[in-house]
C-alpha cells in the first residue's frame, strides 16, 4: 500500500513519518512554507528517542498526483472544518487502469478529532474508515513535527465506518502496528471516537486560557463541559468509551516524554491559534456537543460558550492561553446561570 497523508501537520506528519521510517511507501500532502521545507529538506520527525530526517516525497494536492494507484490509501488529517472541501478535490481523481475514481475505489481513513468527518466522507467515498487519534504531537515549524510519546508514538484505534472491520482496515492496522503505534482494529470505532470527543472538550479551555495557573479550577471547568457532553450523548443514545476503558488500553504504552529543545506545547486547537491559522476545529468538538444537546433538549451552556470564545480568538488572532483563568471561570459561571 501507498499511504497518502492529506494534511502532514502534527498528527499527519507523525503518522506519515513513522510509516516511512518503517519502510512503507508514503506521500505527504502539505502547503505553504511547510511544503517547501518538506521538499527541500525532507520531514524532520523528533521523538523522545530520535531526531529523524526522512526523505518523504511531498505534493501540494491531487493536481500533482494526476492519478492514483489501486493500492493507495488516503489518510485524512486535516482539521474537520476543511474536510468537505479537501475530499471533493480528491474524489474525482482517476485510478490507474481505468477502473474508476478515487471515490469509488480508494479507502479514506479519517485520522481526525471529532465524529463528523466520517459522515462527510461517506457522502463522497464508497469506503470510509475511522481512526481514533491518541497521538500527542506538535507542529509549529515548517518541515518539523514532534511526537512526544514512548515507547509507542500513539494509539490509533481503527475500524470501518459506520461499523465493522474488513480486510482493508486489518492490513492498514497491521502496517500502523509495525510503525511504532498500537493500532487495535475494532468493529465499533465510533464508540472510541465519541469517547475521544469528550476528552477533546478540554481543547477549547487550553486554547483560551493558561490552565497551569490554577489546575484545580481548570479541572472543574473542563469537568463541567464533559458532564454536559455525557448527558447529551446519553440522551441521544450514543455509546462512548469511558475514561477507565481508555486508561486500561493506554497504560504503559503511551508515556509522555521530553524532547530536548521541543516543549510539549498544547493540543490541536492551541496549535491552530499559535500558528495563526485563522480557524479552529471547536465547531466539531464543543460544537458537536452543542448540536447533540440542542437536538435532544439537553442544555450545554459551557460548551456553547467555549465554541464562541475559540471562534473569537481565531478571528481576532489572539494568542493561545491569553485569557486569565479567573475571567474564564466567571464567564462559565455566568453562562450556566443564564441557561438555568
Amino acid at each position: 500500500m501507498r499511504y497518502i497523508i492529506i494534511g502532514a501537520g502534527a498528527v499527519g506528519g507523525s503518522i506519515g513519518g513513522r510509516l516511512a521510517e518503517a519502510g512503507h511507501d508514503v506521500l505527504l500532502v502539505a502547503r505553504g512554507a511547510h511544503l517547501e521545507a518538506l521538499r527541500e529538506h525532507g520531514l524532520r520527525l523528533r521523538t523522545p528517542d530520535a531526531d529523524l530526517r526522512l526523505p518523504v516525497p511531498a505534493v501540494s494536492g491531487p493536481a500533482e498526483v494526476g492519478e492514483l494507484r489501486p493500492d493507495d490509501v488516503l489518510i485524512l488529517c486535516v482539521k474537520s472544518q476543511d474536510t468537505a472541501d479537501v475530499l471533493r478535490q480528491w474524489a474525482g481523481l482517476p485510478v490507474a487502469g481505468g477502473a474508476g475514481t478515487a471515490a469509488e475505489l480508494i479507502p479514506v481513513v479519517c485520522a481526525q478529532n471529532g465524529v463528523e468527518n466520517e459522515r462527510v466522507a461517506l457522502r463522497l467515498f464508497q469506503n470510509v474508515y475511522g481512526l481514533c487519534v491518541w497521538l500527542p504531537s506538535l507542529h509549529l515549524e515548517p518541515g518539523v513535527v514532534a511526537a512526544h510519546c514512548a515507547p509507542q508514538s500513539g494509539i490509533l484505534t481503527v475500524g470501518r465506518y459506520p461499523g465493522g472491520a474488513d480486510e482493508v482496515i486489518k492490513l492498514i492496522g497491521a502496517d500502523l502496528a509495525a510503525s511504532r503505534f498500537d493500532a487495535p482494529v475494532v468493529d465499533d470505532v465510533m464508540r472510541w471516537k465519541y469517547g475521544k470527543l469528550l476528552n477533546n472538550l478540554g481543547n477549547a479551555f487550553e486554547a483560551v486560557s493558561d490552565l497551569t495557573a490554577d489546575e484545580e479550577l481548570a479541572e472543574q471547568l473542563i469537568d463541567a463541559a464533559q458532564d454536559e457532553g455525557r448527558r447529551a450523548l446519553n440522551a441521544a443514545g450514543i455509546p462512548f468509551v469511558g475514561p477507565g476503558e481508555r486508561r486500561a488500553v493506554q497504560a504503559d504504552r503511551m508515556n509522555l516524554a521530553d524532547i530536548p529543545g521541543t516543549p510539549r506545547g498544547g493540543g490541536s486547537s492551541w496549535q491552530s491559534l499559535a500558528r495563526g491559522a485563522g480557524s479552529v476545529e471547536t465547531d466539531y468538538l464543543s460544537g458537536e456537543i452543542v448540536l447533540i444537546g440542542r437536538t435532544h433538549g439537553v442544555p450545554t451552556p459551557v460548551n456553547a460558550l467555549m465554541q464562541r470564545l475559540t471562534a473569537r480568538f481565531a478571528a481576532e488572532g489572539r494568542a493561545p492561553g491569553s485569557m486569565p483563568i479567573a475571567e474564564l471561570a466567571e464567564l462559565v459561571t455566568r453562562a450556566q446561570k443564564t441557561e438555568s
